[in-house]
């Protein structure tokens, strides 16, 4: 069974760090894309940031709204992809998920396993 595992959610305050973690089991993470959604209540599920497999070029890519702000890595040995968020604001507030497939996309429909979601929760 493929699984992934958020974690690493909570409550901070505007301009806080918090770093989410991906676990994966029943399949090698390195050998997918892997990407990052968001979704505040309301709107619609978002892309955040995706990398690319660790077998092809590893690229990684950001939303225009967490450039500079949120990088995304892999640790291969702990099948872990991680999102780590700085100056985070109450606009970052929302259930954060990660999902898996064969090449990144910013698209729902482009990941075919995805996580239950962690909550990220940012006061002003």
């Amino acid at each position: 069974q493929l699984l992934l595992v958020e974690s690493g959610g909570g409550l901070v305050h505007t301009g806080d760090s918090l770093r989410l973690s991906c676990a994966a089991s029943g399949f090698n993470l390195a050998y997918r894309a892997v990407a990052w959604f968001r979704q505040a209540p309301g709107n619609e599920r978002e892309g955040v940031s995706c990398i690319d497999r660790s077998d092809g070029a590893g690229a990684t890519y950001y939303a225009d709204f967490v450039k500079d702000r949120f990088a995304i890595s892999r640790d291969n040995a702990k099948n872990t992809v991680y999102l780590e968020m700085n100056s985070l604001s109450p606009e970052d507030t929302a259930v954060y998920y990660c999902a898996a497939d064969l090449h990144c996309s910013g698209s729902v429909a482009g990941f075919g396993t995805w996580g239950q979601g962690t909550q990220v929760t940012v006061s002003s």
